[in-house]
């Protein structure tokens, strides 16, 4: 009589996470952003697992250097809510890529993960820098491209 086999589910210790590096010259936003996602999840990889955090560190630089297509960089809205009553915040896109061009990447991707403790704890492993210097060189992160 054969056995069925079980399906394996890993957790953080049982995969090497990576570090990659991204440059977002001239990239778009939201295609960028959600390949950002996907590695972050762990998707990329065999062992993927829904309830585990699987995924590898990004390293995103050149932040201020990425684009939108069309009207969107005029049309652009950032939102946020304080928690207070009447306290919704919006933030153009043009004048946030110029002041803080991290957060507008920052706020892409966290949209694309999922909106819960792990989806939390996953963001934590993105890191992004405007210009080309990040402080993770010591990782030695490999270059990601997509």
């Amino acid at each position: 009589m054969e056995t069925l086999s079980r399906t394996l589910f890993l957790t953080q210790g049982d995969v090497e996470q990576k570090w990659f590096v991204v440059d977002a010259n001239g990239q778009t936003l939201g295609r960028l952003a959600s390949k950002i996602a996907h590695v972050l999840r762990g998707k990329h990889k065999p062992q993927f697992t829904p309830n585990a955090d699987l995924g590898d560190f990004v390293v995103v630089i050149n932040a201020e250097k990425i684009q939108l297509t069309g009207k969107r960089p005029e049309l652009k809205q950032l939102y946020h809510n304080t928690g207070y009553p009447g306290g919704a915040r919006f933030d153009a896109f043009k004048e946030l890529i110029k002041t803080n061009p991290e957060r507008v990447m920052e706020h892409a991707v966290r949209g694309m993960l999922p909106h819960t403790k792990l989806g939390r704890r996953i963001f934590k492993k993105l890191k992004v820098y405007r210009g080309t210097e990040h402080p993770h060189a010591a990782q030695k992160p490999e270059p990601l491209t997509f």
